[in-house]
């Protein structure tokens, strides 16, 4: 019979911790781990680790590594407009890792573009005078309603509402809409005290009826340095915003529609604005949605909010909500690739 072959294993080479290796190959080894897992399970192992973690460094790596017309484009502004250190007092992370968290190139910004995230329900409805309470941002008299999360609202006439859409909306995240009404009359009580005792309700009609008095706005500002666009990169002139929406009409009232788009610096003064008035739509003409867009470019420097305004009511001041409809809003940064 033939010899046996041994089963003996070799020695295996005793293993190498990670604190003993070389800085630059700690950089490059955790620069493969997720940006999500390196913040939340790596940064708090040891100071060393930390300190990898809160320098450009891994970060710049991981931007490196994505070899799309984009990726390499963002990479050369990043080495040419790094992220200024003295912003890291106001946020807890370098910009190149709030960067690689949030990823903000080419996402939605606005939050509940179509109504399908509720907001807390406080009880009452709030009355003239008392103050809001804290994280309500539908505040009136329809406060109670849901779907506003995300968005500072003022409800004219019935106010705004949340229903489905009438037609499909291309590449929204939910077929729903934002609905507005309109109430073209402003009631007075007076009450006359003398010999007979008087009360009586006087109505007219606004006196501007292009201002936003009776109309449903709503409104949400978009922090561009929060969603991690860092602010070298914004005055870099390499960044354009991308600004879009989504309204339509029902078929049996017409409707009149407002956006207003606005770029503020970091103190909300107003830089560029772009304002979109459609013809109002007549009654029994049509039914459908239809898209406003515009592009900022070379919008020069210091901005960092975009405030996403939005106005809309009815022709007919119908109780209820026959007015325009919103929905798909959205605020995209993507960089120029010429």
């Amino acid at each position: 019979m033939g010899a046996r072959l041994s089963r003996r294993r070799l020695p295996a080479d005793p293993p190498i911790a990670l604190d003993a290796l070389p800085p630059e190959l700690l950089v490059e080894v955790l620069s493969h781990v997720p940006p999500r897992a390196l913040v939340t399970r790596c940064r708090p192992v040891c100071r060393a680790w930390r300190d990898v973690v809160d320098g450009p460094t891994v970060w710049l790596l991981q931007l490196a590594r994505d070899r799309s017309a984009e990726g390499r484009a963002l990479y050369a502004v990043a080495q040419r407009c790094p992220p200024n250190s003295e912003d890291e007092e106001e946020f807890p992370l370098c910009a190149l890792a709030r960067y690689c968290l949030r990823a903000p190139l080419g996402r939605n910004l606005i939050f509940n573009s179509c109504g399908e995230r509720g907001c807390r329900v406080h009880g009452l409805a709030a009355g003239a005078g008392k103050k809001r309470p804290k994280g309500c941002v539908a505040w009136g008299p329809q406060a109670r309603w849901k779907g506003f999360r995300g968005w500072e609202v003022e409800h004219g006439g019935n106010g705004w509402a949340v229903e489905k859409n009438l037609i499909l909306v291309p590449g929204a995240p939910s077929q729903t809409c934002f609905v507005t009404s309109f109430d073209n009359l402003i009631v007075l009580s007076f009450t006359f005290r003398s010999l007979i005792h008087l009360e009586c309700d006087v109505r007219f009609p606004l006196a501007d009826p292009t201002g936003s008095r009776g109309w449903c706005f709503k409104r949400q500002l978009v922090d561009l340095v929060m969603e991690g666009v860092w602010q070298e990169l914004l005055d870099s002139s390499q960044i354009e915003i991308c600004v879009a929406d989504w309204w339509g009409a029902r078929e049996n009232c017409g409707c009149i529609y407002r956006l207003r788009v606005r770029l503020l610096d970091m103190y909300e003064n107003e830089v560029v604005k772009f304002s979109a008035s459609p013809n109002p739509v007549l009654q029994w003409t049509e039914r459908g949605c239809r898209q406003v867009s515009h592009v900022f470019t070379n919008f020069g420097k210091g901005i960092r909010y975009v405030s996403f305004e939005q106005y809309g009511r009815d022709t007919r001041s119908w109780v209820g909500h026959y007015g325009a409809l919103v929905t798909h809003s959205s605020v995209r940064v993507r960089i120029r690739l010429s």
